[in-house]
C-alpha cells in the first residue's frame, strides 16, 4: 500500500512542476493534473487518509 501513496506523490510533485514550466493549460500539465488526481483518489479508496498523501495537512492540523 505505501506504492499507492508514493505513486500519488509523484504524480504530485511531476503535475506542479508541469504546471510551473508550462502553465496550466498546456496538455502535458492537464494530463499530469488528472494522473495526480486518479492516483490520490486510488490511494483515498484504499483507505489511506489525505495526511498520508499532504503531509502538510498533518502540520496544519497539529498547531
Amino acid at each position: 500500500m505505501a506504492a499507492l501513496i508514493r505513486d500519488a506523490r509523484t504524480a504530485q510533485h511531476l503535475a506542479v512542476r508541469a504546471l510551473a514550466l508550462n502553465g496550466l493549460a498546456h496538455p502535458l500539465t492537464l494530463g499530469l493534473l488528472a494522473a495526480a488526481s486518479t492516483a490520490a483518489a486510488r490511494a483515498w479508496d484504499r483507505g489511506h487518509p489525505v495526511d498520508a498523501i499532504h503531509p502538510a495537512q498533518r502540520a496544519d492540523r497539529a498547531r
